[in-house]
């Protein structure tokens, strides 16, 4: 049978990186633990569920003794920033109510949201409240991440899809997705689509190649550069 496990953990700690990287003793790990929940509901609620919709994909969160580092990873920078930066002191004003602590937030661009697992369930959650057609849709969607540069893609979409009395699943896959290889580049993402009907689970694996090829081209391209 199959013993599904998120591309995403299976690779914590060997290929990926932590989303929150902090060090903490015994008696304070539970409390930081419960802070980083709240920074990721907040924001996630803020900026993903209601205007501005900023296509906020990642969070990851550093500590030091006294203060909180938040790195936003977010498809639209200039929605998160706002005019002179007006929107990103609220929104740390606002954080530092919750936490109360001090919070600094660093806004990194998603260069390519066609490649972001989470970005592109988010887009397809988004076009199915308004009805649009689900084959058509994930299709779509593949396509523009192969165009984008991914190797493989596969997205399934779970619940009473179209509007039918029965839930049911359905796939599209385009590419290889290669999931038991630890050096391979698999991005996931689940988003949920709350429809008038019921709720759509769509969850989404982009393969964008080994880790190792990343290395190696750019250890080239900086050899290249020292040539010059």
């Amino acid at each position: 049978m199959g013993q599904k496990v998120s591309p995403i953990g299976f690779r914590t700690g060997i290929t990926l990186g932590w989303k929150s990287r902090w060090y903490a003793p015994k008696a304070a790990y539970g409390s930081f633990l419960i802070e980083d929940q709240k920074i990721r509901n907040f924001l996630d609620t803020r900026l993903n569920k209601q205007p501005p919709y900023a296509a906020v994909a990642k969070i990851e969160i550093e500590r030091t003794r006294d203060d909180v580092r938040v790195f936003l990873h977010t498809a639209r920078p200039g929605l998160v920033i706002g005019p002179k930066g007006a929107e990103v002191d609220k929104l740390r004003e606002a954080l530092e109510d919750l936490i109360q602590r001090k919070v600094s937030l660093n806004i990194v661009e998603i260069k390519q949201p066609e490649l972001n697992a989470q970005l592109v369930g988010e887009a397809i959650a988004e076009q199915l409240k308004r009805r649009a057609a689900f084959r058509r849709l994930m299709k779509q969607q593949c396509e523009a991440a192969l165009a984008a540069g991914a190797k493989g893609v596969k997205i399934i979409c779970s619940g009473r899809l179209g509007g039918a009395e029965i839930a049911r699943s359905e796939a599209q896959i385009m590419g290889s997705i290669p999931l038991h290889t630890l050096q391979a580049n698999v991005d996931y993402g689940l988003s949920i689509c709350k429809t008038t009907y019921g709720i759509i689970g769509i969850k989404v694996w982009i393969y964008q190649g080994m880790f190792n090829d990343e290395l190696a081209a750019d250890e080239s391209a900086k050899r290249a550069s020292y040539r010059q």
